[in-house]
């Protein structure tokens, strides 16, 4: 049942209860005032009784046409039912008295009655006209109803709607604005639900195809590393393995390629420990945050050859490896944005821990100008913080660099 249909079915409910009532409170007044008039009629009865038994010609033809509420028939022959007495009557006078009587001079018999018809009928045309007015209260209640309701159900039937739509992957969707101001403001909301929706999938489908251009590209660097500086390590080995066969004899020599080959060696591991690194940062597992925090800052700095200080304030708390990867790989890639597109002379960076938790703040002495568009780099530092739950801040001022503020509150931290 819709809710247009059960709110008419209360507001009949309502109606019927309230006219039963008001129907009963009317029966009972009417009875109380039908049995009052017709008591009076029964005096008169009673007193016309007594005159005409004294008087024959006390009822005039005028004075007989006059009465009310009292029934006079004449003959000689005594009727089996003196009235009909309806269900209407029997409720509002239950106790009718008997026909009063009177034989006259000439054979002739009088009887008198109380007749509770007149009051009947009246009582009978109000309650007909409380239940008129009441079922045309009754209509225009529900004509009212589908008339203010209606406005509102279609807002509701639109929403519902659109909400289908947009369940359905059709992000463009877009409701029309009514007349109502609620309608209109609702319509405003939906539309712009619909369009943060639409904006996010826009912002999903960039991102993914970012990812999977860095994908790419990392596979790429990959692959030149293993190729140009690993492979070329490899093979220097190799050909200086292969020359120690001819150089069987001559000891010189075979030192000499023995210490190439020890420093290709070498080599060889630094390259797979840096690439290894770049992968997933090992220390991690092994050293607390602030000491990989330095190696990192130290390692960057000597690759860069930009001045990078570290500042660490009270006692840093212990995160979990997850946790610690996130603001490890936040603050790599916030120190790689800083190389690329700051150019600048000098960073500083701040690790403040407290009750609180991490308080974390880059500052470089860069360009400060702002990114033509938000690159993926920007985009991974905000997923990170959102996967720490904290909260990322970024500002820049032009001449005077950026300034990266990440807030971590002790629920990410762990005692």
């Amino acid at each position: 049942m819709s809710a247009l249909r059960r709110t008419y079915l209360l507001v009949a409910l309502f109606f019927v209860a309230v006219a039963l009532v008001c129907t009963a409170v009317l029966l009972r007044q009417a009875a109380h005032d039908v049995q009052r008039e017709l008591d009076a009629a029964q005096q008169v009865v009673d007193y016309l009784a007594l005159s005409l038994r004294d008087e024959p010609q006390a009822l005039a033809a005028d004075l007989e046409q006059s009465l009310r509420h009292i029934r006079i028939e004449r003959g000689n022959e005594q009727p089996a039912e003196p009235f009909d007495r309806p269900w209407l009557s029997r409720w509002l006078y239950p106790q009718v008295m008997p026909a009063r009587v009177i034989e006259r001079a000439n054979g002739e018999q009088i009887r008198l009655a109380v007749n509770p018809d007149d009051e009947v009928e009246e009582v009978w045309d109000s309650l007909l006209q409380l239940l008129a007015l009441f079922g045309l209260a009754l209509a225009l209640s529900l004509l009212t109803i589908r008339w203010a309701v209606g406005h509102a159900l279609g807002v509701l039937e639109d929403l519902l709607g659109g909400l289908r739509q947009i369940s359905r992957g059709q992000l463009a969707t877009r409701l029309v604005a009514r007349r109502l101001p609620e309608a209109r403001r609702l319509a405003g909301h939906f539309n712009q639900m619909a369009g943060a929706l639409e904006e996010a999938e826009a912002a999903n489908a960039r991102l993914t195809g970012t990812l999977l251009e860095l994908q790419e590209r990392e596979r790429t660097r990959l692959a030149q590393v293993m190729h140009d500086d690993l492979g070329q390590y490899v093979a220097g080995i190799r050909a200086r393995a292969c020359l120690l066969r001819i150089q069987a004899e001559q000891p010189d020599a075979v030192r000499e390629t023995a210490a190439h080959l020890e420093r290709h060696s070498l080599d060889l591991q630094n390259g797979f420990r840096t690439l290894v690194r770049d992968l997933y940062p090992v220390m991690l597992e092994h050293l607390p945050l602030e000491e990989a925090v330095g190696q990192l800052v130290e390692q960057w700095q000597g690759a860069q050859g930009i001045e990078c200080h570290l500042q660490l304030c009270g006692a840093i708390p212990a995160f979990t490896t997850e946790d610690k990867l996130h603001l490890y790989r936040l603050l790599q890639e916030a120190l790689t944005n800083v190389a690329r597109h700051a150019q600048a002379r000098c960073v500083r960076l701040r690790l403040r821990g407290g009750a609180h938790g991490l308080r974390v703040l880059l500052r470089d002495d860069g360009h400060g100008e702002p990114p033509q568009r938000a690159g993926v780099g920007l985009r991974s530092m905000r997923e990170r913080a959102r996967c720490l739950g904290a909260n990322l801040r970024l500002r820049h001022c032009p001449g005077r660099g950026w300034t990266l503020y990440l807030n971590l509150p002790c629920k990410g931290a762990t005692a």
